[in-house]
């Protein structure tokens, strides 16, 4: 989060590298489909569809954009930016790949996981 948890974020303002582990570990995520996807601060991480979980790694890379593997073979990376609220709280993160042009909202979901 930026400083801290109550901090004003602007809808669609890309998340610092620095402010990347505290957006991502601060609560489970739920997406649009239902799946939902907790994060640690170990770069592991658990995304559950239709209630099958799949176990992955995640990072921030050298550039300071969020990267994630699915064994065996799985890489992708993504540039994060904030879903804000009315009151501009953080509720959530948008995930945008630009190679497959595709997006992914991940709101926060506290006390799933």
């Amino acid at each position: 989060m930026p400083s801290t948890e109550g901090s004003v974020v602007k809808d669609g303002d890309r998340i610092s590298s620095a402010d990347i582990v505290g957006a991502l570990t601060r609560a489970s995520f739920t997406y649009a489909d239902g799946a939902t996807q907790v994060f640690t601060p170990d770069g592991r991480t658990v995304y559950t569809e239709k209630g099958t979980p799949s176990a992955g790694e995640w990072k921030v890379d050298d550039d300071g954009r969020f990267q994630s593997f699915w064994p065996p073979s799985v890489y992708s990376t993504y540039d994060l930016s904030w879903i804000a609220g009315a009151n501009g709280e953080a509720i959530g993160v948008r995930f945008s790949d630009p190679k497959r042009a595709a997006t992914f909202d991940g709101r926060y979901t506290p006390g799933l996981g």
